[in-house]
């Protein structure tokens, strides 16, 4: 049994929810059980943990209220863990962790809406390619939530850092962080190139952090005849592990695209995107070749 010791600041939020999370592994099982990883196998696969370590995390996260196991079947009795509404909480913990090591452990400490094309991070999101996007939804301008993978061949996912409707809305600084500026060139190529992604059997959706209604007054001021989508809790980019930077102390995502199939795998990733308009036309090139 793993050796627990009680972290006696009962007055320190901090203190009292290491004693929870604090122990390595128990972060990278909350990790991968957002990737969609829910059985005891696969995680060990992933983790490359003994059993008896893995038993021991997973039955403390069952006790924390952090995961919920749930029966899949029946003879003999198996089972799954899925992260509770207590453990999605736990989701910006990850993506600021993530958020950090970027930047400062494989990084220079810049702020940055992008990456260079030699960097680690750069080859992680390429590593996507082949991989599955899990069953989720993210918020809609509609006030629904919708699956960001269209019932259609192909869906293209732009995942964009933020767009405003009104100019002074930007965060301050925000023309100075490399790869930020350009939303709005984009999803407006996007826009303009809509019937061509259609004839070629690919739905395109937006996806950025912000809120539904600032995406809804976005979206109603340039035309956009797309769905927007709100990853505001960060369910997706913690499920792909997608690159983020922090600008006014939000996580926000930074500028990439994923090409995926109606049955859920990533087809083709672009990033660093360096040219905006060269990105949509490699993206309905992709889904031409693929279809």
């Amino acid at each position: 049994m793993a050796q627990r010791t009680s972290l006696a600041d009962a007055d320190c939020s901090i203190a009292q929810a290491l004693d929870v999370v604090g122990d390595w592994w128990t972060l990278l099982i909350v990790r991968d059980t957002a990737r969609g990883v829910h059985r005891f196998d696969a995680l060990q696969r992933e983790l490359g943990v003994s059993r008896k370590v893995l038993t021991e995390r997973l039955r403390l996260l069952v006790e924390a209220g952090v995961l919920v196991r749930e029966p899949y079947q029946e003879r003999p009795v198996r089972y799954e863990y899925r992260l509770t509404p207590r453990g999605r909480a736990l989701l910006p913990v990850l993506i600021a962790l993530q958020d950090w090591g970027d930047a400062w452990v494989l990084g220079e400490g810049e702020t940055m809406a992008t990456t260079t094309e030699t960097s680690r991070e750069a080859a992680r999101v390429a590593g996507l390619v082949g991989t599955r996007v899990p069953e989720l939804t993210l918020a809609g301008a509609d006030g629904k939530r919708h699956d960001p993978v269209a019932d259609t061949p192909y869906t293209v996912l732009y995942c964009f850092p933020s767009a405003y409707a009104r100019a002074d809305a930007y965060p301050p600084g925000w023309a100075g962080i490399p790869g930020a500026s350009g939303c709005t060139l984009e999803s407006c190529t996007y826009r303009d190139q809509l019937a061509e992604f259609t004839a070629a059997g690919a739905t395109v959706h937006g996806v950025s952090v912000q809120r539904p209604d600032e995406q809804r007054a976005f979206a109603e001021k340039e035309g956009l005849r797309f769905p927007l989508l709100s990853d505001a809790d960060l369910t997706l980019t913690a499920a792909l592990r997608l690159p983020t930077f922090r600008a006014a102390g939000v996580s926000r995502l930074k500028r990439l695209t994923l090409v995926v199939d109606r049955e859920r795998t990533v087809r083709q990733v672009l990033y660093p995107i360096t040219d905006i308009e060269a990105s949509v036309r490699t993206a309905l090139e992709t889904v031409r070749n693929l279809g």
